[in-house]
């Protein structure tokens, strides 16, 4: 029996979609447990590309049960797209798939304020998707939001109302945007009773059930550590935690049923949206470097969710230290090494600089982030093509010595090396 948490340990879109769903046929159950429509994991299988918000990757195999906890947050209008893509392509997904009955529901107005805050703030915004995943946890934590199980409550249309009046003051006296209409909130509500709720379930006493027969379970992040809400670079950050220790509170399982935790990175760095990022090379706005361009066009760096254009810069492994320490990595999974082919050189950043003074983790503050000058070791580039590879030992020895100081920096070893978008595109070391 393997239970092993899979989570990203950048920036978020370091190829999760492609990992999970190499691993997956080996599990029985595929579980995601935190975050909302505001993750996407892009599968490509030979020409078929599929993007997945809200879903587990597990969902595309047959035989294994998909899990959606009570750490998520779930749009109704965007997972029943999402359902319907699925059923559209043949995917039986009521058999695949269960939903938490203790999910919260993202309603129309939490993606309201979600949008009306980022106009208020201007320049200041956090850069979030816009999709209500932040007001929905707040509802969470001040015992205001809708769940799943809570469709059928005899009190629901009061709770609506009195969400409602709080909502719609905040939006038209505060922020300068339409209120809500009821209406909208009960056509969300109808959907997810009619379509979602019967897929709900009581998921911790599933994957309790799965571990006692002694079952392989898969725990599916989204996002990355960092932008987990207490150790990420807030308030540059999502709304959840991110981390391994969400996998536990977001799904009901306790530590001593997970054995492995796989760290996702890629082999260069990128980032969405606003925040600090010492190693950035180049972004849409008008930072440009050769180098960085290189890694978002031949890296076709591009948000799967939102289609944002990403921020790319070298390897940090200041930053993949620090998530190696408070996720309990035990195995680095690189995504992306055939992007840096033809670069005469390549940087890892093992330190920052910040006035003066060498730091060898991350500061809490994102200010003071933000003025780190990164330290970077200079490594031999190589002009070999590793597209596609999947023989460890037919790597060029650059790339291989590249490895193996992320291996030594990072204090994980390599266990998997992504070289493409496809499934096959893998070495296992």
């Amino acid at each position: 029996m393997t239970n092993t948490i899979a989570i990203g340990i950048q920036w978020g879109d370091e190829g999760k979609g492609k990992i999970v769903d190499l691993l997956a046929p080996k599990m029985d159950v595929v579980a995601r447990f935190q975050g909302g429509p505001n993750a996407g994991h892009t599968l490509v299988i030979g020409d078929q590309k599929t993007v997945l918000n809200h879903i587990p990757s597990g969902i595309l195999h047959a035989n294994i049960l998909s899990l959606i906890g009570n750490g998520t947050v779930v749009d109704p209008f965007r997972l029943v797209e999402e359902l319907d893509m699925l059923i559209a392509a043949g995917i039986p997904v009521a058999e695949r798939l269960r939903i938490s009955d203790r999910c919260q529901l993202i309603l129309p107005y939490h993606r309201a304020l979600d949008a009306a805050r980022e106009v208020a703030k201007g320049e200041a915004k956090i850069g979030t998707t816009g999709r209500g995943i932040g007001p929905c946890y707040e509802d969470k934590t001040a015992r205001r939001g809708i769940r799943l199980v809570d469709l059928n409550a005899d009190d629901l249309d009061a709770r609506i109302d009195e969400n409602l009046r709080y909502v719609n003051f905040m939006l038209v006296e505060f922020l300068g945007a339409e209120a809500v209409s009821k209406a909208a909130v009960v056509e969300a509500l109808d959907l997810a009773r009619e379509r979602l709720l019967p897929l709900a379930a009581d998921v911790p006493l599933i994957l309790h059930e799965n571990i006692k027969a002694g079952k392989n379970i898969l725990y599916e992040g989204a996002q990355g550590s960092m932008l987990d809400v207490d150790h990420g670079t807030y308030p540059f950050v999502t709304s959840s935690n991110t981390v391994a220790g969400a996998a536990l509170a977001g799904l009901g399982v306790g530590p001593e049923q997970v054995d492995e935790v796989l760290g996702i990175c890629k082999a260069y760095t990128t980032r969405v949206g606003s925040g600090p990022f010492p190693t950035e090379l180049y972004n849409a706005d008008g930072m440009e470097d050769a180098s960085g361009q290189h890694m978002a066009e031949k890296g076709q760096e591009f948000g799967a969710t939102t289609g944002r254009p990403r921020r790319t810069g070298w390897f940090d492994a200041v930053v993949v230290q620090h998530a190696v320490r408070i996720n309990g990595v035990t195995g680095l999974a690189i995504t992306k090494l055939d992007v840096l082919d033809g670069l005469e050189e390549v940087k890892l950043c093992v330190g920052y600089e910040h006035h003066g003074r060498r730091l060898q983790s991350i500061p809490a503050c994102a200010k003071a982030l933000s003025e780190c000058v990164p330290v970077y070791e200079t490594l031999a580039g190589w002009s070999e093509n590793t597209f596609g590879l999947t023989d460890v030992n037919k790597l060029p020895e650059a790339a291989k010595k590249l490895l193996q100081r992320i291996e030594e920096v990072c204090g994980s070893p390599v266990k998997m090396l992504s070289t493409g978008p496809d499934r096959d595109h893998i070495c296992h070391l």
